[in-house]
């Protein structure tokens, strides 16, 4: 009998879980909501009934393509860098959660810099381990046992107990990703007793617990792994865990990463390094993408415009597109201005010029990991959006200078299933 692991994203609107056999093939997948309102997207028993509906409808759709559950060894979860909240010893919510878009903190932020060694690692108001001093704040009964990431609380409650992090979700809150421990100028800050264990993605943290096996019709044997960020996670469904390997999403915003024998960590510049398979996953996200194409010009229009743009020939403008002030990577500037004149009257160059602004972003992106000892990539695997313009993919190649192919896969949870198999 062929061993099947699963995979569990908790993406910013819903859940999705896939189910791949020992080859990596994608056997099936389901999905399911957080619920109606905004307000469901941060309510924690939200996630958690959403998981389970999303397992109980995966179970029933791997029966349907003729498997059996009986042969799912582990499931891993992946979830939102950032979004933490507080629980008691039951794992009961006693505070509000805070996803990994809210932000500031700018008390917490102080209070972290009198404390942290590098400034850099204060990552500003913004950051998760604000949120965390946030929500410690806000335990005004003292009741919270457990700090955790949202694919920790998930993995807990499968588990039945516990907290365990992985040292992805916890690198921005604070982690020492090399030697896997919270570092000791963090109890100044947050009890110590609270943080969670750290453990390598794909690590083992438990078996399933049985009344929740049951409830779910897993099977019993179920072990648990440790899973990853969502965004690490779709860059292990895009490529292999390659040196060189590197993946450009381009969603709202643009994102890069490229897998590295050497870490390079430089958050003054945007730049963060990821602990992962034996190296490093290092790269950046710049506030650039499909969100400036889309204040201009609809998806009709795009498409439109796209067919009469020439990409071998220069727009003749140099813009940095933007949609409003302030960006990350390669330029760290929460100050940098958006550059979008002077614009033309004929749309056709306008988008021109704002495809290769984009280019020229990713380029300078990985122009920069080579910089600092990072292989080139010789190909880069692609995602999101933004990545099915063939003219844009064109554009940003000859940018580059090499192949740009399509993401071998671009759900996030078959990378964390994975981890899953693999780990």
């Amino acid at each position: 009998m062929s061993m099947l692991a699963v995979g569990v994203d908790l993406g910013t609107s819903g859940v999705r879980s896939a189910v791949i056999d020992g080859d990596g093939a994608v056997v099936s997948m389901a999905t399911a909501d957080y619920g109606t309102t905004p307000e469901s997207r941060s309510d924690p028993d939200c996630w958690w009934q959403a998981v389970c509906r999303c397992l109980t409808s995966q179970i029933a759709t791997l029966r349907d393509a003729g498997h059996t559950p009986d042969a799912i060894k582990g499931i891993a979860v992946d979830g939102t860098s950032g979004s933490l909240l507080l629980t008691d010893a039951g794992l009961r919510p006693v505070t509000r959660a805070l996803m990994y878009h809210d932000g500031g903190f700018d008390d917490e932020a102080a209070r972290i810099a009198l404390h942290a060694p590098d400034p850099h690692i204060t990552r500003g108001s913004n950051s998760a381990l604000a949120r965390a001093l946030r929500l410690i704040a806000e335990d005004n009964d003292g009741q919270a046992a457990h700090l955790l990431h949202q694919a920790d609380f998930i993995v807990a409650r499968l588990r039945g107990g516990g907290a365990v992090s992985d040292v992805n979700n916890a690198l921005k809150t604070g982690c020492d990703p090399v030697n896997g421990t919270w570092p000791d100028w963090m109890t100044e800050l947050i009890p110590q007793a609270i943080l969670p264990k750290l453990v390598l993605p794909g690590e083992e943290t438990g078996s399933i617990s049985f009344a929740v096996a049951s409830d779910l019709g897993l099977p019993a044997h179920t072990v648990l792994h440790a899973g990853t960020t969502d965004s690490i996670a779709a860059f292990l469904a895009a490529t292999s865990l390659t040196p060189g390997a590197a993946v450009t999403s381009i969603g709202t915003t643009l994102a890069i990463k490229l897998y590295s024998q050497k870490r390079i960590d430089a958050p003054e510049m945007g730049l963060y390094a990821h602990r992962l398979g034996g190296g490093w996953l290092v790269g950046g996200a710049s506030n650039t993408g499909g969100g400036v194409l889309k204040a201009f010009f609809n998806d009709d229009e795009l498409v439109a415009l796209s067919k009469r743009i020439e990409p071998n020939q220069k727009s003749g403008f140099d813009y940095y597109p933007l949609l409003e002030a302030g960006e990350r990577f390669p330029i760290n500037d929460p100050a940098l201005q958006p550059r979008l004149t002077p614009r033309p009257k004929d749309d056709v160059a306008f988008l021109h010029g704002i495809f290769e602004g984009i280019a020229r972003i990713e380029a300078k992106g990985y122009g920069l990991l080579a910089e600092r000892g990072c292989p080139f990539p010789k190909v880069i695997f692609t995602s999101g959006g933004g990545s099915k313009n063939t003219v844009l993919t064109q554009i940003r190649s000859l940018h580059i200078g090499v192949e740009i192919k399509p993401a071998l896969q671009t759900e996030a949870c078959i990378g964390t299933a994975r981890l899953a198999m693999n780990g």
